[in-house]
């Protein structure tokens, strides 16, 4: 065997290799300043340029051609690629398995958004908060309070835009699963953290002491000799 040719290939072969990575990444960052600038058309023919060599870029931007059509209103082509950028990283792409789910709840398929949500929270090992969010969202709506109480719960200690928002809807299911006191304190919680600006916290939290007040005056009347 011939070493030294051998050698030489194999500097040849890992130089085009960076070359293709340096390339990428430019045709990447050119796509996202395309999306900032909301020409989403220009940006999905920059995110088809990247070479299906790199598999990390590549399902990169394929997640950012879903997210171009999605944002184009383009449903069925975004999920079309949110589902290939998830098979490209054999499952474990807790973005787009989050992103699918959007797109499915946005066609009234939430049985597959809802396997969709758990592939992104158990991918992230639960750290994925805003799936565990709109997990909590469909089964509140399916009537399933408990179930939609633990992921609300869940979902509140982790950080993020959606904990407010986890906190007034854990007092909901609270409220309804009757445990009024427990109730008031997440809506509590909810107002603080947005510094008094949720108004739908703020009429929770008021109508949770409102019944809970007409309870307790209730019992009292009730207990009267």
């Amino acid at each position: 065997m011939n070493f030294r040719k051998f050698f030489y290939t194999t500097i040849i072969v890992a130089l085009t290799a960076v070359a293709v990575i340096g390339q990428t990444s430019e045709i990447l960052k050119r796509g996202d300043a395309l999306v900032a600038q909301e020409k989403y058309k220009l940006a999905i023919e920059e995110y088809r340029k990247v070479s299906s060599r790199d598999v990390d870029s590549y399902a990169r931007a394929t997640y950012n051609i879903g997210v171009c059509h999605y944002e184009l209103w383009q449903t069925d082509e975004a999920i079309a690629f949110y589902k290939r950028a998830v098979e490209l990283k054999l499952g474990n792409y807790p973005r787009a398995s989050y992103a699918l789910g959007v797109a499915l709840e946005d066609q009234g398929r939430t049985t597959e958004a809802k396997v969709a949500y758990e592939q992104a929270i158990n991918a992230s090992q639960r750290e994925f908060a805003r799936a565990t969010y709109r997990l909590g969202l469909i089964e509140a709506k399916a009537g399933e309070l408990k179930k939609a109480a633990a992921l609300f719960r869940e979902a509140a200690a982790r950080t993020g835009e959606h904990v407010a928002a986890s906190h007034n809807n854990l007092g909901v299911m609270l409220a309804r699963l009757g445990f009024m006191k427990d109730a008031e304190q997440e809506f509590a919680i909810a107002l603080e953290l947005s510094d008094g600006r949720f108004a739908d916290a703020a009429h929770n939290l008021n109508l949770c002491r409102s019944l809970t007040a007409n309870l307790r005056q209730n019992y009292k009347i009730s207990t009267i000799d």
